[in-house]
């Protein structure tokens, strides 16, 4: 499985950002690449993406949700993936870390996706944290 992780510092309290990231469905408005998310019930969704030229379609679920520390999650369908969200207090508001674990089943297709991989994932890691800090901004 093949591994990156971003970090960003966002200006609010760990108690206010883990409550934006909580609410799953609410991603689709943090990144352009997501397309839209649909709850399945029981902590489950499905993730509508387009990505590297392509569509991605993928169920995950939550499968640990401590507040206000920890969101994770593994993929139940689609693009096997897990991704942890970890926050932290420090002085400036919080840091976030996000850990994204994927594999593709082609050793070729995984080698080209890993190239666009990483700047990918940490440019939509950006822009979901910076959305949701100028929501929390906002006063959400």
């Amino acid at each position: 499985m093949a591994t990156i992780e971003h970090s960003e510092i966002v200006s609010a309290a760990p108690e206010r950002v883990f409550a934006l990231l909580r609410r799953v469905e609410d991603f689709a408005d943090y990144s352009d690449l997501i397309e839209r998310i649909e709850p399945l019930g029981d902590e489950r969704y499905r993730w509508y993406v387009h990505a590297l030229k392509m569509d991605w379609t993928f169920d995950v679920a939550v499968v640990e949700a401590s507040a206000p520390t920890t969101l994770a999650w593994k993929s139940l369908s689609g693009v096997k993936n897990q991704g942890r969200y970890h926050l932290e207090r420090v002085p400036e508001g919080t840091e976030v870390t996000l850990t994204l674990s994927y594999e593709i089943g082609s050793r070729l297709m995984e080698k080209a996706v890993n190239r666009a991989a990483t700047p990918l994932v940490s440019k939509v890691s950006r822009q979901i944290l910076e959305r949701v800090e100028a929501r929390l901004d906002n006063g959400d």
